[in-house]
């Protein structure tokens, strides 16, 4: 009796011990006991990433997609596939990381991550850049991805400072290899294109740590198209006289061709030249500046108190070369970013950039008398869409008809009704009597007497010395049409830094 009950409580305790273990299942491949084996392959994946076994880690990220489609840690999993591959570094591993990342976004566009990996992209061609004078490729790469984050992803504050601010530091690289292009076509006399770079690139990097340089090297080409233009003068009457073909009347056509042509060129260099003092004060190519519109008899403006100190921040926050990082950066492969600015907003849009071309057909038509703005006019005569019985119908090519001296077709024909869309000018006897336009202050004229000195140039919103005849008013209105308080002499002359090397080729008798 007692064996049997020693047999019942054996069986007892084993079902009860089996029915304890059966509570947890080992996992072989974490050692450990979990119900998530997703999770397990996860962790291991992260831990190896952690000791930088990145082929282990890449295993297990691979085999957790493969084998868990819908597992919740696909996202983390397919991020940290590519961050394997973005840590690991090398050309290749980039190019793969580049990849992953790009997948990533596909198919998880609404993660916040998503603007990580975009970052991540656009860092992978930052990291590949090479100097402004050797292949661009990666900067330009670089400037899109960066531009992305800025525009696709606004709200994630964090990514988009980070990409401003390599924003400013790519684009500062691309400035620098357009303006050596620039210089180098200045230096070769090739004008039109040096002006067609330089003026694209003001337009394209405001912050360029080489603004006012621009600058003022695109209105000494503007200056040396008025140098070249002043020599044919000479040249062509030399050419007619060789030839024994003095021509007047031919030379005094060309000559006052080419004089509409020094006054545009003149006009605008001193906007480049003005643009250097009223938003680059503080830069070193102001007082150069100043000096040019003096020589070219134009008004010389005064920058705003705003615009000075915003100049002097931007300034401020700029890095510079010591002679040690000089020295490295001969050997290097990477550009020197120090000098970008800190501050403001990168270019996110490319404007039209400015055709050699197009500045050649402009002044021709500046030449011609035109305004060398590229408009045309064109001249709209009415066609008659009716045409007789048997008529040929009417052709763009056929000439027009004089409708004064045209006989009519048919006498019982109805008189034409006026167009209400049609354009016509005004009437003369009811408009009282027009009268003589006043004279442009700032029209050009020649100098009376060769002799006679030219005046000093006037001084854009300069405040003027108080008079009998000043009032408050008349000195409030040359302060700015805006109502910004201008800068004054002392503010510009604590602004002054040291000279930097000028152009080597200066245009003559400027």
């Amino acid at each position: 009796m007692s064996f049997r009950f020693s047999v019942i409580g054996l069986a007892a305790t084993l079902a009860l011990t089996t029915a304890c273990t059966n509570k947890k299942v080992s996992n072989p491949l974490a050692k450990v006991d979990s119900k998530q084996p997703d999770k397990v392959l996860f962790d291991r994946g992260m831990d190896a990433m952690k000791h930088n076994h990145f082929d282990i880690a890449r295993l297990d990220m691979q085999t957790l997609i493969n084998t868990y489609p819908d597992s919740e840690f696909i996202a983390r999993a397919k991020l940290a596939l590519a961050d394997s591959w973005y840590a690991e570094g090398g050309t290749a591993a980039l190019a793969q990381a580049e990849q992953e990342y790009e997948d990533f976004e596909t198919f998880f566009p609404n993660m916040p991550e998503a603007a990580e990996a975009q970052v991540k992209i656009a860092n992978i061609q930052y990291q590949q850049m090479e100097k402004p004078d050797r292949d661009f490729t990666h900067a330009v790469r670089a400037e899109q991805e960066y531009r992305k984050v800025m525009l696709q992803y606004p709200d994630n504050k964090q990514m988009v400072e980070e990409a401003r601010k390599r924003l400013l530091q790519v684009q500062e690289v691309i400035a620098e290899r357009e303006f050596r292009v620039g210089r180098f076509y200045y230096m070769k006399d090739s004008y039109p294109a040096a002006i067609a770079r330089l003026q694209s690139l003001v337009d394209r990097y405001p912050l360029y740590s080489k603004a006012d340089e621009t600058l003022y090297l695109l209105g000494q080409s503007y200056e040396g198209e008025i140098t070249m233009l002043r020599r044919m003068d000479v040249l062509e009457r030399e050419q007619m006289e060789k030839l024994h073909k003095v021509n007047e009347a031919a030379l005094k056509q060309n000559k006052l061709a080419r004089e509409r042509m020094i006054t545009d060129f003149t006009e605008k260099a001193a906007a480049a030249y003005s643009k250097i003092i009223t938003r680059y004060p503080a830069m070193n190519r102001a007082d150069d500046a100043r000096a040019r519109l003096a020589a070219l008899h134009q008004p010389v403006p005064r920058p705003t108190k705003a615009a000075l100190a915003l100049n002097r921040a931007e300034e401020a926050g700029r890095g510079e070369q010591t002679m040690l990082s000089r020295m490295m950066g001969m050997f290097e492969r990477h550009p020197d970013m120090a000098p970008a600015s800190k501050l403001g907003q990168p270019t996110l849009t490319d404007p039209t950039p400015m055709d050699a071309r197009a500045i050649v057909r402009a002044s021709e038509q500046v030449a011609l008398g035109g305004s060398g703005k590229g408009s045309h006019t064109l001249d709209i005569q009415p066609v008659n869409a009716n045409p007789g019985e048997n008529a040929p119908p009417p052709r763009s090519d056929s000439p027009v008809a004089d409708s004064a001296n045209a006989p009519a077709a048919d006498a019982n024909a109805a008189q034409a009704q006026p167009d209400p869309n049609e354009l016509k000018p005004n009437a003369v006897a009811t408009d009282p009597p027009a009268q003589p336009a006043a004279a442009d202050p700032n029209e050009l004229k020649p100098n009376v007497s060769s002799d006679q000195p030219a005046p000093p140039p006037a001084q854009v919103n300069e405040i003027q010395p108080s008079s009998g005849g000043s009032t408050p008013a008349a000195q409030g209105a040359a302060n700015g049409a805006d109502g910004q308080q201008l800068a004054d002499d002392k503010d510009l002359a604590s602004s002054k830094h040291k000279k930097k090397k000028g152009l080597r080729k200066l245009i003559p008798g400027g």
